[in-house]
């Protein structure tokens, strides 16, 4: 496509990146087909097509309109259309780009900048998030329904975490909300990897990877938790750390990004990229190991929800599923696997009507098989879909982890 910046556009810091993206874009229309809100709205600007076009209007120095930024707040960053595009369209890059021009040109009602500004300031503390979560837990009977559902019936105890004692050892990101909402997560993975003869190094300095700030158009403070995390784990990488170990797929894909998005920071472009490399969803780690000789012998019918980001950013479609069956467990068959459920970070708050109609129709699509149980690899999705009040969902190293200790 051809494009003709306007002249501030041309000073932005990626205004480069940003023409080389539209011009990478022949406006085939192949991912209008499997974009989740075009199918649910119809509108064109309600798809990736339109909302590229509208990106490049932008750029051109068109005006924008609060409906331009409405459209682009209505897009999951799904990153399903970068599967299906045929021209290797980096899309997630370019509306990060476009969000940003249009957010200081478009002043958001209160409503919606307390909502962000809230989220912002509760979301990235685990020990708020903590605090606030159990104090919901409490309250819960006086709760609306939509809150309510946002919170965990029930909390798993998280159990005991192995001392480290083998030589090959990795760490763990402990994330931001998962502690809250599922600490057993992170106990599981860590004892699961410590029967296969791994130990997970603790680097309690770390925190919130980054993406919920950056998602919500505060760049600059999503860029400075990473190289808070970066700081905090150089020293146990530089020790021989085989790896950063990630339990949830939605920080995975943020922390993969490091080596891209601090590319152009002279102090810190060479460690972030060395992070990126080094950052490894936990089916990446077990799947190369002999989980056969665990002995599992699991009886459970589960569906399983492949997380937009574990398929579409991190390009592990069907990693955990092969893992599982290796297992012994009997997985049922969902259709439209690549569909979003509408989680999507904070987007179920942000569009809670949106995100609903996704989550239900991703339930319908889970549940058609008649699993037991549904297994996912990220808290989003795994809180989102749980808050429906229907199949249970929990992590998939739960699952495994708790049929493991029913053959001790």
């Amino acid at each position: 496509m051809q494009t003709h910046l306007s002249e501030s556009a041309r000073h932005l810091a990626r205004a480069e990146e940003a023409e080389s993206i539209l011009r990478s874009c022949v406006h085939c229309g192949f991912c209008t087909a499997t974009c989740p809100t075009y199918q649910l709205l119809g509108d064109e600007l309600d798809g990736p097509r339109g909302r590229i076009y509208l990106i490049k209007q932008v750029l051109e120095g068109e005006p924008v309109t609060a409906s331009t930024q409405l459209h682009l707040d209505r897009c999951l960053t799904c990153r399903n259309c970068e599967t299906t595009c045929p021209s290797g369209v980096k899309y997630h890059d370019l509306l990060d780009i476009g969000r940003a021009v249009v957010d200081q040109q478009v002043p958001r009602p209160l409503g919606q900048r307390l909502l962000r500004e809230g989220l912002r300031a509760v979301v990235p503390h685990p020990a708020l998030f903590k605090a606030l979560t159990r104090t919901g837990q409490v309250l819960r009977p006086l709760l609306p329904a939509g809150l309510k559902a946002k919170l965990p019936a029930r909390v798993a105890d998280p159990g005991q975490r192995p001392a480290p004692r083998h030589t090959r050892r990795v760490l763990l990101l402990e994330g931001c909300v998962q502690p809250a909402l599922s600490p057993n997560t992170n106990a599981a993975a860590a004892r699961l990897l410590d029967r296969l003869g791994i130990s997970v190094e603790a680097v309690r300095q770390a925190g919130c990877c980054g993406a919920v700030d950056y998602h919500l158009n505060a760049q600059e403070q999503g860029l400075q938790r990473a190289r808070h995390n970066i700081d905090a784990w150089w020293p146990a990488i530089e020790a021989g750390a085989e790896a950063l170990v990630v339990t949830a797929s939605g920080c995975g894909a943020f922390v993969h990004e490091y080596g891209h998005l601090l590319e152009k920071d002279p102090s810190y472009a060479a460690k972030a990229a060395r992070v990126s490399a080094l950052a490894r969803d936990l089916v990446e780690v077990l799947r190369d190991e002999p989980v056969e000789q665990l002995g599992l012998c699991a009886e459970q019918r589960l569906a399983f929800h492949c997380p937009c980001t574990l398929q579409h950013a991190l390009k592990l479609g069907g990693a955990v599923e092969a893992l599982l069956v290796r297992l012994g467990f009997t997985l049922t068959p969902v259709p439209d696997g690549h569909l979003c459920c509408g989680s999507a970070g904070t987007y179920s708050l942000t569009q809670p009507a949106l995100s609903r109609q996704l989550r239900d129709n991703r339930l319908n699509a889970l549940e058609s098989g008649k699993p037991q149980v549904i297994a996912t690899a990220n808290i989003g999705c795994q809180t989102h879909l749980d808050g429906a009040g229907r199949t249970p969902v929990r992590h998939w190293i739960e699952i495994v982890d708790a049929a493991l200790n029913q053959e001790l």
